[in-house]
């Protein structure tokens, strides 16, 4: 019985509130709606991206400057205690190689991009 007079509690006290909380929830799903809407396209961009060549080869001129560097550090078993650190040293290093190597390929594609970018604007203009 007592939870029968505090949900008729409830309902007295809530039943004011009612409508401006389903007003609220309305408005809610609408934002969250549109939000839906950009997030989707803002995926599906994402995907593409993520698809390129570009990116394909970003990816994998990364893969080899990482492997490269780990390959030139070189591990050997016979330091036991130190061998975790140098595990991590090696891994940074060819994080770092890797960001090198994707910086390059990006700052070429960019130099490539704007040569072609001036012979487009000089031929049109000659």
């Amino acid at each position: 019985m007592a939870k029968k007079a505090t949900s008729k509690a409830r309902g007295r006290s809530t039943a004011s509130s009612k409508r401006p909380a389903k007003s609220r929830a309305v408005a809610e799903r609408r934002t969250d709606g549109g939000g839906r809407r950009s997030s989707d396209t803002t995926g599906e961009a994402f995907i593409k991206l993520l698809q390129s060549p570009l990116v394909a080869e970003l990816v994998a001129v990364a893969a080899t400057a990482a492997l490269a560097s780990l390959a030139e550090h070189g591990f050997s078993s016979s330091s036991g205690g130190s061998r975790g650190k140098r595990a991590g040293k090696a891994v940074k290093e060819a994080g770092k190689a890797a960001a090198a190597a994707v910086g390059r390929r990006l700052s070429n594609e960019i130099e490539e991009i704007r040569a072609a970018a001036k012979e487009s604007k000089g031929g049109a203009k000659g």
